[in-house]
């Protein structure tokens, strides 16, 4: 059962946080909304549009960014105030231990860990699959794109496909070219002049094809009839289309799927889809590591009080996000793998925060 100092740290824990939360993401919408106003009056967009199509899934994918900062400021705020009001002394001298007054700090800190791990995987990449949409038509048409000329991937680990030139208005390509093999060796070819998506049935149609099989050093040849056949392939007019932030638009099951699917057809989506991948249970980790963090440093009553501990939040903050920006650049463009480089800025900070704890005012 949680007693009164308990719900007491609690309580002040979540009302400064969502206070936290409410007023920096009320400024990040500012800034952001008069950082676009030029591109949203190019586009003719109304009031409803922009608040209700944008900024509606805006505010989680901000949120699920700064969680983990707007922890580590909130603990700083409230328990440096409990500090210069001697509450923390007057805590510890009733015979409760430090590691007693940490409890509910954690306590609430998987809380809301548990609640960004939720958003992260499930709930905010659908909310950004709609603001990257959003974007993508009225603010930067750059971050969509899609494959167009020579194209060669695979549709499975034994298919590979190539075509020449590909038009995702129509969704038709012409030179078309499928191979399959077995045991590495080729064993069938079909090609055509051209091929289109019905997407009444699902189906591609094939032009001008020609079927040729492989056995040994046996080898026949099928060359089509003039008139075009309708074939299933797995193969899908969306895999054509790339979106920069394609990995902030899948939840976590699907974005599995995708890198197996990917693996397999042998296309590199590079360690950015990896690096999304942990950074999603790597984050709502980081809420516990900062709050650890912020009571060490805050619950200490020093001369300057609570600016002088909101000065060492901040820093400790921009360390993170540099930190982690760092390493995530390197696992993208170095030999770091993906997992230890989401990871390193939580095992860092994990060692500072246990320092703190070991040499704070108990």
């Amino acid at each position: 059962m949680f007693k009164i100092l308990d719900l007491y740290i609690i309580k002040k824990y979540l009302s400064t946080f969502f206070f936290t939360m409410v007023l920096i993401t009320m400024i990040a919408m500012s800034i952001h909304y008069f950082e676009l106003i030029d591109k949203f009056l190019n586009a003719d967009l109304t009031w409803k549009q922009i608040m209700f199509d944008y900024f509606i899934h805006f505010i989680p994918w901000i949120n699920g960014l700064l969680w983990p900062l707007f922890s580590l400021l909130s603990v700083i705020f409230f328990t440096s105030r409990m500090a210069k009001n001697s509450e923390v002394i007057s805590i510890l001298s009733s015979k409760i231990t430090y590691n007693r007054f940490l409890q509910p700090f954690l306590i609430t800190a998987t809380f809301l860990a548990i609640l960004l791990w939720i958003g992260n995987n499930y709930i905010i990449p659908k909310s950004n699959r709609l603001k990257n949409e959003f974007e993508a038509e009225y603010i930067r048409k750059s971050s969509k794109s899609s494959l167009n000329f020579n194209i060669h991937f695979y549709l499975n680990k034994d298919e590979k496909i190539y075509l020449r030139t590909y038009s995702v208005n129509d969704s038709s390509g012409n030179t078309f070219r499928l191979e399959r093999f077995k045991e590495d060796k080729l064993v069938y070819v079909l090609k055509a002049n051209s091929i289109s998506y019905l997407k009444e049935t699902g189906k591609w149609r094939l032009v001008n094809w020609e079927k040729r099989e492989i056995d040994d050093l046996k080898e026949s040849l099928v060359l089509g009839p003039t008139s075009p056949i309708d074939t299933m392939l797995n193969l899908d007019p969306g895999d054509f289309i790339r979106f920069k932030k394609q990995m902030e638009m899948m939840n976590t099951t699907d974005l599995r799927e995708f890198l197996r699917n990917e693996q397999d057809r042998g296309i590199d989506s590079g360690k950015k889809y990896e690096i999304e991948l942990y950074r999603r249970t790597a984050d709502p980790f980081t809420i516990i590591i900062l709050t650890l963090l912020g009571v060490s440093v805050a619950s200490r009553k020093v001369r300057g009080g609570m600016g002088l501990h909101l000065a060492v939040g901040i820093i400790l903050g921009a360390v993170f996000v540099i930190l982690s920006k760092f390493s995530a650049t390197f696992s993208s463009n170095l030999s770091l793998p993906p997992l230890l480089g989401v990871w390193i800025p939580n095992l860092v900070f994990s060692a500072v925060a246990y320092y703190l704890y070991r040499t704070a005012q108990k």
